[in-house]
């Protein structure tokens, strides 16, 4: 009986209509941008229309220069969101090693170790194993960062895994392999500042100043018992030293007034569009003394509005303020990406810009356009954060 029903039982499941059959579709693999290192509140098509290539060129740059408060904190929100990534991105470990250096770079570090705890491989992908590995050091964990440089079977001999492996011998008493690792990694690429530090560590020579350039040198200096607070930090070092990072605050009090409170309250949301039309014909009629200030903090405040009437557009067009410094081919793309609402590719344009501005920051001209893109591109937040700054700046 069991195996008459059983028969009957396969036979009923052969016959069963297509649409009541189990289907299987195959899920896509994930890609560089996929894992998610916190909520960030964007959408899923972050990266629609995002050339891969332009990712490529910006990413690396965000991980070597420092950003001012508004662009760094675009930075992390955008590279912090889980979302399918630009078209050609795939598993790519290099794009993931990128994108986590860039995130522990502006002090993410809870956001980069949360990309990364979620990829795989990590013994034959030492472009994903360096940033485990400074993470580590940079949060005092100086095991997982040797385990992480001891498991390695893939580019073992480049010159920071023999810094590292130095390091780590010397940590646990292998004196005399420590050195041999030493002379192997200094005869590659000479470090005098690495190697001073390495001789105290093995030799007991005289250490000199501490070192905050990455976190092998944080690490070294640290074990050394070395005044870390007499020493110049990287920007990773400092920000390591910090809790997670938080929304930046502005001070626009000394022009606030001059532009009707607007600049408070661009702090709570988007400017009304009766205050900024009054401010676009205060500033047009504007004495020789103020008018520049004002029309620049005009232009900051418009740039945040969809649409202007005419005669506000009339009035701004003959606001003369500092021209900008991007290169004029990027203000270009960056006014296409923001007429097609390609969210991701006007972040990575504007962090471009903002990362080769320097310590001096964006030029007035530069930043209105940003403010604009980003207010197009439905990055309200973080339009007013950039108008902010800029408002501050003028004081």
């Amino acid at each position: 009986m069991l195996r008459i029903a059983l028969i009957a039982g396969l036979l009923g499941l052969a016959a069963a209509p297509a649409g009541a059959q189990v289907q299987v579709t195959a899920l896509a693999a994930p890609d560089a941008f996929s894992a998610s290192g916190r909520d960030t509140g964007l959408p899923a098509e972050l990266w629609r229309g995002t050339p891969i290539e332009l990712a490529r060129t910006v990413l690396p740059v965000l991980a070597a220069r420092p950003l001012s408060p508004a662009a760094a904190a675009l930075a992390r929100r955008v590279l912090a969101t889980g979302a399918p990534g630009p078209e050609g991105s795939g598993a790519d470990p290099a794009l993931v090693g990128m994108r986590a250096n860039a995130l522990i770079a502006l002090g993410d570090l809870t956001a980069a170790g949360a990309i990364l705890e979620r990829q795989a491989g990590l013994d034959r992908a030492p472009e994903l194993a360096r940033p485990v590995a400074e993470r580590a050091l940079l949060s005092g964990d100086n095991a997982k960062a040797c385990a992480t440089a001891e498991d390695l079977s893939v580019g073992r001999a480049e010159v920071y895994w023999l810094r590292l492996r130095a390091f780590c011998e010397a940590e646990a008493g292998k004196k005399d392999q420590a050195q041999l690792t030493l002379d192997l990694a200094q005869g590659q690429a000479r470090d005098p500042i690495y190697g001073r530090l390495m001789a105290a560590k093995l030799t007991g020579a005289a250490p000199g100043a501490a070192s905050l350039r990455n976190g092998l040198d944080y690490a070294l200096s640290n074990s050394l018992g070395l005044d870390l607070g007499a020493a110049k930090p990287a920007p990773a070092v400092e920000a390591a030293s910090r809790p997670d990072p938080t929304p930046p605050t502005f001070d626009v009090s000394a022009i606030d007034g001059a532009i009707g409170g607007l600049g408070a309250a661009l702090q709570a949301g988007p400017p009304p569009a009766a205050g900024v039309s009054a401010l676009i014909a205060a500033a047009a009629e504007a004495d020789a003394r103020t008018r520049a200030r004002l029309q620049g903090a005009t232009l900051l405040v418009a740039a945040l509005l969809p649409e202007l009437t005419g005669p506000d557009r009339t009035r701004i067009a003959g606001f003369a303020v500092p021209e900008g410094k991007g290169p004029a081919g990027r203000s270009l793309s960056l006014a296409a990406a923001g007429e097609g609402k390609r969210m991701g590719e006007a972040a990575l344009l504007v962090l471009w810009t903002s990362a080769e501005a320097g310590p001096a920051g964006l030029a007035l001209g530069d930043r209105v356009r940003i403010v604009h893109a980003l207010a197009q591109v439905g990055l309200d937040a973080d339009a007013r954060a950039f108008a902010l700054e800029g408002l501050e700046a003028l004081k």
